[in-house]
């Protein structure tokens, strides 16, 4: 079970830090991705970390100011976001692909959570 949380309303240029609280299995096994889906739009890859954490990657609409990191001790996710703009508003949401190689296709990611909303204002 994964579960997302941190997200809010923030300002322009603001920051946030989203945390993904993973149960029932231990997240070390998987790459953990984090997807988001905005009012009107389909859901979209935003970044993954591997296993161990030595690779990640970004889309290019938040490299530069999204970071990705995991603590597989404490089973936990986290998105860093630094410089909203109003396109980042969404409902961002974790996930867990087990699959050989990490990968930005969502079909990849066999559990997902419920998402967290991010507002970002004017």
């Amino acid at each position: 079970q994964l579960q997302a949380s941190g997200g809010g309303l923030v300002p322009a240029g603001g920051s946030l830090r989203l945390s993904c609280a993973v149960s029932r299995r231990s997240i070390s096994a998987y790459h953990m991705g984090w997807f988001r889906q905005a009012p009107g739009k389909e859901r979209e890859f935003v970044t993954f970390i591997s296993r161990s954490g030595s690779s990640t990657c970004y889309a290019d609409s938040v490299k530069g100011r999204f970071t990705i990191s995991r603590d597989n001790a404490k089973n936990f996710v986290y998105l860093q976001m630094n410089s909203l703009n109003l396109e980042d508003t969404a409902v961002y949401y974790c996930a867990a692909d087990g699959s050989l190689t990490a990968g930005v296709e969502s079909y990849r990611y066999n559990y997902w959570g419920q998402g967290t909303l991010v507002t970002v204002s004017s």
